[in-house]
C-alpha cells in the first residue's frame, strides 16, 4: 500500500510540474535601445560621448547603462509594464523618476518617445 501511495504521489508531482507553462512574451520592445549624445571639444574640454542603453527582456525587467566615453558610469535594473500602447519604466532603488514612453515605427528606425514626442531611444 505504501508503494502504491508513493507511486501515485510521484506521478501527481510529475503531472503537475509538466502542466505549468510560462506565458511567452513577444512584445516588440524586447531588445536593446540606445541614444548617443556627443559634445564637441572646446578649448577647455575634450570631446565627450554619452551613451544611454536600455536592455528590455521578456520577464518585464531590464538593465539600464549610462556610458561616458565607453566606460560605464552608472547602471541599474528597471521594471517595465505595457498597457494601451504605453510603456512605463520604473527604476526601483534609485532616485530616477518613472518614464512613460510609446513606440514610434518610422521608416528609418523604431524609436521610443515620451508623451511630448521627444525621442528617448532608438532600437539597435
Amino acid at each position: 500500500m505504501k508503494k502504491l501511495f508513493s507511486f501515485l504521489a510521484i506521478l501527481g508531482i510529475i503531472l503537475a510540474s509538466n502542466c505549468s507553462r510560462i506565458p511567452e512574451n513577444n512584445n516588440p520592445v524586447i531588445g536593446i535601445w540606445s541614444v548617443v549624445e556627443v559634445t564637441e571639444a572646446t578649448e577647455t574640454a575634450k570631446k565627450q560621448t554619452l551613451r544611454q542603453e536600455w536592455i528590455f527582456n521578456d520577464a518585464y525587467l531590464g538593465r539600464y547603462h549610462q556610458k561616458n566615453n565607453g566606460s560605464i558610469t552608472f547602471k541599474t535594473d528597471f521594471r517595465w509594464t505595457y498597457e494601451d500602447d504605453v510603456y512605463t519604466l520604473t527604476y526601483p532603488g534609485t532616485d530616477m523618476s518613472a518614464e512613460i514612453v510609446s513606440m514610434l515605427n518610422e521608416e528609418d528606425a523604431t524609436k521610443l518617445a515620451d508623451a511630448a514626442g521627444n525621442i528617448m531611444a532608438t532600437r539597435e
